[in-house]
């Protein structure tokens, strides 16, 4: 409790001191303090401790899928209703847990810039702690994705402002896709129907890679299929220091999952890589997707070397890169991720009560 409240105090330091920074202006021109994956939990102090709360907190605690170390989803903070002032409502990523007899049922509701911008809140509305800490713990990846797609939309914002154009240029003449990665990874590679940057930097070592190949079947998006194919370009591609030594995919380590990007059918891939015959590893995620147009098989990856640094900031700010890819006949507009909590479900939130 006290580690708690002391991290909110330096919190509240922190957001007096950025108030007056520059940057875009929410409904009332404030620009939102907090750092990146910070949340903050509006909840009656007595149900934060009780099953309700925990359920809540397990969900926030939970470890980032696909790292070499323990790091966590979210920093968290908490306050109570009555001390929800004005300062506090500037933080960037806010939970309210709302539990009152007046709702029939639980439901999420979202706003956007409320208090300032960029910032994203959430409000879980319960009409008792019992189904409360149900909705929560079934609801849990969703929680995790909504404010994590969130944070990397912030990114993808950035990237669209200021992005390596070379890399770019790059892309659309090779593979006939478009992308936008960070500025900073000005070291590039050419091999055939493979491309990719990198900061070459000594440590929190960042890295892009896009590759294609024909399109088989069905099983094509599979993670036998993807391993195999990941290893085969990438022995070709990404070589280690000396003869023999290559990079690969430890695949008892890889997870997929299927991906909704730019509205068509994603499988992404997440898990660590090595470096045959040397002691350098690190973790990559992978989104594998259909080029109907051309009949082949997009994979763009981001990975990183950082063994002596936390990896979560590192990994998401280059995942979010990932989401920008543009195959040929993407008809979507933009390249904001869907928050995985519709308007719908806000609406139905307002009405239930």
């Amino acid at each position: 409790m006290r580690k708690q409240l002391f991290y909110l105090s330096l919190t509240i330091v922190a957001i007096a001191l950025s108030a007056c920074s520059g940057g875009k202006k929410g409904v009332f021109g404030a620009t939102s303090s907090g750092r990146a994956y910070e949340i903050l939990v509006v909840v009656d102090p007595a149900m934060w401790e009780r099953p309700a709360g925990r359920a809540l907190y397990d969900v926030l605690d939970t470890d980032v899928p696909g790292l070499p170390q323990s790091e966590r989803s979210f920093r968290m903070m908490y306050t109570s209703p009555a001390n929800y002032d004005a300062t506090l409502k500037l933080i960037r990523n806010i939970i309210i847990a709302d539990v009152q007899d007046i709702y029939t049922q639980p439901k999420f509701k979202y706003a956007k810039d409320v208090y300032a911008a960029p910032q994203t809140i959430l409000t879980i509305q319960a009409p008792d702690e019992a189904s409360f800490e149900q909705f929560v713990t079934e609801n849990k990846q969703t929680i995790i994705d909504f404010f994590t797609r969130a944070e990397m939309n912030r990114q993808i914002t950035q990237l669209e402002k200021k992005h390596n154009d070379y890399v770019t240029t790059k892309v659309k003449s090779m593979f006939d896709c478009d992308v936008w990665v960070p500025a900073e990874l000005s070291s590039t590679k050419q091999g055939e129907n493979f491309f990719w940057a990198g900061t070459n930097a000594a440590t929190g070592d960042q890295n892009f890679v896009i590759y294609s190949f024909p399109y088989r079947d069905k099983n094509t998006f599979t993670k036998e299929y993807f391993v195999q194919m990941r290893d085969s370009v990438m022995k070709a591609n990404i070589p280690g220091a000396r003869e023999g030594m290559y990079m690969a995919t430890d695949s008892l380590m890889t997870d997929v999952r299927p991906l909704n990007v730019q509205g068509e059918y994603a499988l992404e891939a997440r898990g660590l890589w090595r470096m045959k015959g040397d002691f350098m590893g690190g973790p990559f995620v992978s989104h594998m997707r259909l080029d109907p147009v051309n009949q082949r098989i997009i994979v763009v990856e981001a990975f990183i070397y950082s063994p002596d640094k936390l990896k979560r900031n590192l990994m998401r700010q280059m995942e979010a890169s990932l989401y920008t890819l543009r195959v040929p006949g993407d008809k979507q507009t933009g390249a904001e991720i869907p928050l995985g909590v519709t308007k719908e479900q806000s609406k139905a939130t307002d009405q239930g009560k």
